[in-house]
């Protein structure tokens, strides 16, 4: 007998687009909730073929690896809600679910006739999440942003780069996954609020403000101390310190050494592990590792204030013996003494090589209909008794259109039909693909 889901029993109507909102309503459907991606082939830029296409499948709008990893756990109904049928027809599986979440910006819903106002006259109860990324008040709440765009002006872009370069940014999209990841929190919040009081409520999220709290320690570097952000032997991901720059310079806390990535064996692209020691203690163990070289053993090395004052010729000595190991081997030799070392992993490795997180499932098979077999992140939690997995590969496009029309809201097969022939499950003058032809059979 399978175990009951969290959110067994919940449906959400999901109107979200891109990555923010899709990740979000992911998350949701791993615990068990119904969800329902209302979308149209013209909107959704998710959908839109990207180099994450396998080699070997067509490009088209079910293709995209992306959209697929992202909306895993939901079904599809293709719906123009701005047309008064469709809107009609939205507003009927509205009235049948707990939550809505979108992530347009803050005009967008209400311009549909979708706003918070309207939906509590279908669902009084209806718990509504909004995503933009300014929110819905102040003066600036018409802004529309995407996830590198509200990293500018969280002030991330700005701390991150090289001395006297241009700001770098973080490469991926972090505020969609983080901004995903709070407006699940936020629905859960509201759905719970809603259980114990009655009363639905709208949860107005900023994405760009929701990033904010990632910059905690240099925004506290400015309002407690006074000093402005500024990228002193930046980036700070490897040493703690730099030489030449201020003994705190980067806002990681306790200045420490050795604080670095070290190139292994065979040394080449993907050969990296990062070494860290938070104490005396600990690069004493480390020292024992390395076999007690004579460099090591100089009293110079003996203490912090040591290490960071020799600290080439520290990296350069600890570099000389990791290239001796492969990573793997390296990880574990220091993790048995007790110092603070992991691999540099890409994506192979944490997919293919990663014992650990095999173990904990953190890449499941899914069969797709248009991928085949493919690894999809897993839920990166455990719950004992209300497990949460991915349990449904992401929708085809449209794919649940009659099970949700004619099953769940109850209308006829001829106005299924009719739906089809009027443009409002699918634009009259797009192709439609065989499983909606199968659908008016």
């Amino acid at each position: 007998m399978s175990l009951p889901r969290a959110l067994d029993g919940i449906r959400v109507g999901d109107f979200s687009w891109v990555r923010a909102g899709p990740w979000a309503t992911r998350w949701l459907g791993a615990l068990g909730a119904e969800i329902i991606k209302i979308e149209w082939p013209e909107n959704e830029r998710g959908r839109l073929p990207s180099s994450t296409t396998p080699q070997d499948v067509e490009v088209n709008l079910n293709t995209s690896g992306n959209f697929n990893d992202t909306n895993v756990n939901k079904r599809s109904l293709s719906l123009n809600v701005r047309t008064p049928k469709g809107l009609e027809i939205v507003k009927r599986l509205i009235a049948i679910s707990d939550i809505v979440i979108e992530n347009f910006s803050s005009r967008v819903l209400r311009n549909w006739g979708l706003g918070y106002e309207e939906l509590c006259k279908l669902k009084p109860d209806i718990v509504y999440v909004s995503m933009s990324g300014y929110g819905h008040t102040g003066q600036n709440h018409h802004y529309t942003t995407f996830g590198p765009v509200a990293q500018a002006v969280s002030g991330l872009t700005f701390i991150s780069g090289l001395p006297d370069k241009p700001p770098a940014g973080w490469g991926w999209s972090y505020m969609d996954d983080t901004g995903g990841m709070y407006g699940a929190m936020c629905a859960l919040t509201g759905l719970y609020h809603r259980n114990m009081t009655g009363q639905g409520q709208h949860i107005d999220q900023a994405q760009m403000i929701a990033s904010v709290p990632l910059t905690g320690p240099a925004l506290l570097d400015f309002t407690v101390n006074g000093r402005g952000s500024r990228r002193d032997g930046f980036p700070p991901g490897n040493r703690a310190h730099w030489p030449g720059t201020p003994l705190v310079n980067n806002y990681r806390g306790p200045t420490v050494a050795p604080h670095n990535a070290y190139r292994t064996h065979p040394g080449n692209y993907n050969d990296w592990c990062v070494i860290v020691c938070h104490a005396d203690e600990e690069w004493q163990r480390l020292v024992q590792v390395m076999g007690h070289p004579s460099w090591a053993t100089s009293p110079q090395f003996a203490t912090l204030a040591g290490r960071l004052q020799h600290q080439e010729e520290m990296d350069e000595g600890i570099e000389a013996w990791s290239m001796t190991l492969g990573k793997y081997e390296l990880t574990e030799k220091c993790q048995a003494a007790g110092v603070r070392a992991l691999p540099v992993q890409s994506s192979e490795d944490r997919v293919e090589h990663d014992p650990q997180l095999r173990h904990r499932q953190m890449y499941r098979e899914l069969e797709h209909p248009a991928l085949g077999v493919r690894k999809v992140q897993n839920a990166p939690f455990k719950l004992s008794e209300t497990p949460a997995f991915n349990h449904l590969p992401s929708p085809l496009i449209g794919q649940h259109t009659r099970e949700i029309v004619e099953g769940l809201l109850g209308f006829s097969h001829e106005e299924l039909l009719a739906g089809y022939a009027d443009g409002t499950f699918w634009p009259t003058t797009r192709a439609r693909y065989p499983y909606m032809e199968e659908m008016l059979q």
